[in-house]
């Protein structure tokens, strides 16, 4: 929980006490935004626009108690628009050691998020949004909900869509691989 008098200086223009409270939220909001986003530069570029965003609203915030969840509503808009701009997704290419110690289980690991990476980054983002603020913060629908701004029947929709399409992306991963296998 963030200090509620932290939040009112701030809202005052106190730039130090701002300066704490983005130290106090940053690293959550970073792992959200790289959760929804799946890269580091989208994700930095969109707490960085997010919080210049909150310190220029701060003065807005009507209730300091809710200080967390009007962050991650900032943020989240910061995410969708930084797909848009970008467009495009870079592929993350992570080098493994070749001669290295390793263990079935380490590279089935890695094969499992790999997999889960590719299929994260096929379900729309505001779906994304959703089940990250869900699964990953542990929100109630009807709080996400009032975050994102949206319906409460909008954000069960997000993330039913999201669970199925993860999981319709999984499967017919795995049928696509079971096929590969049979005609080699």
């Amino acid at each position: 929980m963030v200090d509620r008098d932290l939040v009112e200086q701030a809202r005052r223009g106190d730039r130090e006490a701002f300066g704490f409270l983005v130290h106090q939220v940053s690293g959550s909001l970073y792992a959200v935004a790289y959760r929804i986003l799946r890269d580091t530069g989208l994700a930095e570029d969109a707490l960085q626009n997010a919080l210049v965003l909150a310190w220029r609203r701060l003065p807005h915030l009507r209730d300091a108690d809710r200080f967390e969840a009007w962050t991650h509503r900032i943020l989240v808009h910061a995410c969708y628009d930084e797909v848009q701009r970008s467009r495009q997704w870079s592929a993350n290419v992570r080098v493994l050691p070749v001669d290295g110690p390793s263990t079935p289980d380490e590279t089935a690991a890695v094969a499992a998020r790999d997999e889960l990476e590719r299929a994260f980054r096929r379900i729309p983002v505001d779906q994304r949004a959703v089940f990250v603020l869900h699964h990953y913060l542990g929100l109630p629908l009807v709080e996400i909900a009032e975050i994102l701004e949206i319906p409460a029947g909008t954000a069960r929709s997000r993330l039913h869509y999201a669970t199925q399409g993860l999981r319709a992306v999984l499967i017919g991963d795995a049928a696509l691989e079971l096929a590969k296998g049979h005609s080699a």
